[in-house]
């Protein structure tokens, strides 16, 4: 698949033309691109720059005791609001001011103006749901908001929900609320915003954190039991929703990837994964069956069979090029169909290798020694050993492990293996 050649990331105003980085938002599940092309707000990965004029906000005045006539009235004003439906007759509307001091982005399934990126349903395997949006998305379509400080560090805090074109963000009486012992009002969207914030931050010696809530007013709740209960987990005061590093945001059908600049900074680049690339063929590794020179494609070319291709039986690492067993070759066997190795004799699938050119899910710049099984996706050793570790929501219920190049669910032992090439490499 296309990879975009992303260099250097500034991590600052190195001149009035280019503006602040706070960091990058990167969806899992398609390595570099998506697989139809990134088009304006709808793509792979997202940046989040200094804004030329601040356009962040904050809650203000508290309307405890609204007819729906008067809620209305309010929301309908220039500015931000939150209202909060307690029952037919009574809602509860917050008023949210401009803040000069930082900058607020949004994220959802909708393609209206306020949200920033347009995010849709991953599906496993690197594929789209097309154009048009699956009927059944759980994504909302105003998921959420990131707000950054405008000044160093430049912290960047999420929030549940996101604003609507008329600048209002809406809680039924079905969605979860209630309020604070400070008299505030705070709440749940329906699928719920969950964070996962890694120990360590995002480095070689990064460990999986706990997956936890995000509401609308920013604070951090344990799961609820199901994903849409209307009873909410547990608040955890020691937590934050200050985004880390490596910071991992699900908005039920796609998951998130938060880098810092400083982060991206520290990760390898394309240019890099080029070069390892290089230095893999220039080993000249071969088949153990046919004896042929094998060779990883560019990562510039889209994951289209090559005919010097490695690929590998996963359960024991070995790696081929294409070659027949038994004297039989249907398209029905070249993927994924349980083979023996001729080297070995151990049983598993056999898959095509491919190397993982998104250079923002790596956690080292070491040589790319081991691949996901069972998708065949190369990456270094530590990066393989981290995402293995990292359960993924997976629908409205579920959480498993998968590849973040493909999204595909990880299997074996490990969920991943050493790569064992015939030659100068091994």
């Amino acid at each position: 698949m296309s990879c975009p050649n992303r260099e250097s990331i500034p991590t600052t105003r190195a001149s009035s033309k280019v503006p602040v980085k706070y960091g990058e938002l990167i969806v899992l599940g398609y390595n570099g691109s998506l697989p139809s092309g990134d088009r304006g707000r709808r793509k792979s990965r997202f940046a989040l720059n200094r804004r030329p004029e601040a356009n962040g906000v904050e809650p203000s005045t508290v309307h405890v005791t609204c007819t729906p006539q008067a809620a209305k009235a309010i929301s309908s004003k220039e500015q931000h609001s939150v209202s909060y439906t307690l029952s037919q007759a009574h809602i509860v509307v917050v008023e949210y001011t401009h803040n000069s001091n930082s900058d607020m982005f949004q994220i959802g399934r909708s393609t209206e103006s306020p949200i920033d990126f347009v995010v849709t349903d991953t599906v496993p395997g690197g594929q789209v749901h097309g154009d048009i949006q699956p009927v059944q998305s759980t994504i909302s379509r105003f998921a959420c908001r990131i707000i950054c400080q405008r000044s160093p560090p430049y912290a960047a805090r999420i929030y549940a929900a996101g604003f609507d074109s008329s600048k209002n963000i809406f809680l039924g009486e079905k969605a979860a609320k209630w309020k604070t012992p400070d008299g505030q009002m705070d709440g749940l969207t329906t699928n719920g915003v969950l964070v996962m914030h890694p120990h360590y931050g995002f480095t070689q010696d990064s460990k999986p954190g706990v997956w936890r809530e995000i509401s609308v007013g920013g604070n951090v709740f344990t799961l609820r039991e199901t994903r849409s209960s209307q009873q909410r987990g547990k608040m955890v005061d020691s937590e934050s929703q200050e985004l880390v590093d490596g910071s991992l945001i699900d908005l039920c059908g796609a998951t998130l990837l938060w880098r810092t600049a400083e982060g991206l900074s520290r990760t390898p680049t394309v240019k890099h994964l080029e070069a390892l690339r290089q230095e893999l063929n220039a080993g000249r590794p071969q088949c153990p069956v046919g004896f042929n020179t094998l060779a990883f494609p560019s990562l510039r070319c889209k994951e289209v069979l090559d005919e010097k291709q490695p690929w590998v039986y996963v359960h024991c690492g070995h790696v081929h090029g294409y070659h027949g067993w038994q004297g039989c070759r249907q398209e029905a066997e070249t993927q994924g169909r349980v083979r023996e190795c001729p080297m070995c004799r151990a049983r598993g699938p056999y898959v095509p290798l491919w190397l993982g050119c998104e250079a923002a899910f790596y956690l080292d710049a070491a040589p790319p020694t081991h691949a996901f099984s069972p998708c065949g996706h190369v990456c270094s050793e530590k990066t393989a050993s981290f995402w293995s570790q990292i359960p993924l929501p997976h629908g409205t219920h579920t959480f498993h492990t998968a590849c973040p190049f493909c999204l595909q669910q990880l299997a074996g032992e490990s969920g991943y293996v050493r790569l064992i090439f015939q030659g100068p490499l091994d």
